[in-house]
């Protein structure tokens, strides 16, 4: 059995949750696998620290919260400091290089950075920077397929965003370090 434990983290108003869902769905809808997923938040909702987590399996899951993590997708300094420490040796971390600046020796771990909030934000709304985050994901980590991804996207976000998130992800999975 082949598993993939993905934790996602932030704080509330990034889509968070919405991104472990799409991840999900796109596992499970559109790449064929078996998924679980489960979330965590604060009371204060929008700002307060944020968290979700994804298992995907090639077999039934059984057990579905993350205590090591193959991935970590850091949308924030403080998720970063708080789940880096789960994050297995080997494992892919994923951040947004304006959101967590701070970051520790990554020897162990492979650390790929993007600047999804500013790419969000030259496409016209911030919001999607999650979006541009799974785009990351799926061309760095390659967590599910593209394909699968760009399905789940459409299919969970409001009818009249569908271009722009479709644009947002295909400014992470286009994403290279050089055009900085």
């Amino acid at each position: 059995m082949s598993e993939l434990r993905v934790k996602i983290s932030g704080f509330g108003g990034q889509g968070i949750i919405l991104s472990a869902f799409i991840l999900g769905k796109a596992a499970s809808i559109y790449d064929q696998q078996h998924s679980s997923m489960t979330q965590a938040y604060g009371p204060e909702a929008r700002g307060g620290a944020c968290s979700s987590q994804v298992v995907i399996s090639s077999d039934n899951v059984e057990y579905p919260l993350v205590d090591t993590a193959d991935v970590l997708i850091a949308m924030s300094q403080e998720g970063y400091d708080t789940f880096l420490p789960i994050l297995k040796k080997g494992g892919i971390l994923l951040y947004d290089i304006d959101l967590v600046e701070k970051l520790q020796c990554h020897k162990d771990i492979i650390a790929k950075g993007i600047p999804a909030t500013r790419l969000a934000e030259e496409l016209g709304k911030k919001i999607v920077a999650n979006i541009v985050m799974l785009g990351f994901a799926a061309k760095q980590a390659k967590i599910v397929s593209p394909k699968a991804m760009q399905e789940a996207i459409a299919d969970s976000v409001p009818r009249k965003f569908t271009e722009l998130n479709m644009r947002a992800f295909q400014a992470g999975y286009d994403y290279n370090k050089e055009q900085e």
